[in-house]
């Protein structure tokens, strides 16, 4: 089944160099693990992309129905059906885009070595909160952001997972990022159950930075609020 990312729209990469097709999803359209990985959360939640600027922040993609995410010792990866893609801003650039018509399935996916902080929100009215996870360390130029949306609970549980996971990544994976002696000990103390309470912004110290195609494509303004507009409308593949 052809799987593609709407969290992959270029120019921005989130995966690994050797994946280029995003998660492997098995027939009943769930994470295939790699060899050796593990499981530690899985959750139903809303998901939207953006790209947060130094004072501002631009939501570039929504999905409209809740996609499994699942929470491993290696990525964060998410995945539903039901949906089209369709580029989300400015109209498709050729240098970076191709537009593809895809089956109802969506998926994408953060692998640890990208993630730079968590930010919670705090819960609403009706008990729901959102999890950024941001990626990219150059606060100067655009950072890349996941956004999921749930009951305050789970997203705080989910919160939790992350940090732990990512921080337990990059202390046993040195070959992978390259950290100095505080960021190895920050991320000691991120790896613990729990944090002080109050604590709604997390730093993970040793992201990588996330690629760029051009100059341009740090400075481009994008727009704020488009959503995915349904099974009319064509759908669009990052370019790496």
């Amino acid at each position: 089944m052809h799987d593609a990312s709407p969290f992959f729209i270029a120019p921005h990469r989130f995966d690994a160099p050797d994946d280029d097709t995003g998660p492997v999803l098995d027939r009943r359209h769930r994470l295939a693990l790699e060899s050796g990985e593990q499981t530690i959360g899985r959750y139903l939640l809303h998901a939207e992309g953006h790209l947060l600027d130094p004072t501002e922040g631009w939501r570039c993609w929504s999905l409209p129905e809740p996609v499994e995410v699942n929470v491993t010792d290696r990525r964060i990866a998410y995945a539903g059906t039901g949906s089209q893609l369709s580029v989300a801003g400015a109209a498709s650039d050729p240098r970076h885009r191709r537009a593809v018509r895809l089956p109802g399935l969506v998926s994408g996916q953060i692998r640890w070595q990208w993630p730079s902080r968590l930010e919670l929100s705090t819960p609403t009215p009706d008990g729901a909160a959102r999890l950024l996870v941001v990626c990219d360390a150059l606060r100067t130029i655009r950072q890349p952001a996941l956004a999921l949306t749930g009951p305050a609970d789970v997203v705080a549980e989910l919160a939790r997972q992350v940090r732990r996971a990512v921080a337990a990544f990059r202390l046993t994976h040195p070959e992978l990022v390259d950290l100095s002696p505080p960021e190895r000990d920050v991320l000691v103390l991120r790896a613990r159950p729990a944090l002080p309470s109050g604590t709604d912004r997390v730093t993970l110290p040793g992201a990588l930075p996330v690629e760029f195609h051009s100059r341009d494509d740090y400075y481009r303004r994008g727009q704020v609020g488009r959503a995915w507009p349904g099974p009319a409308a064509g759908a669009a593949s990052g370019h790496r």
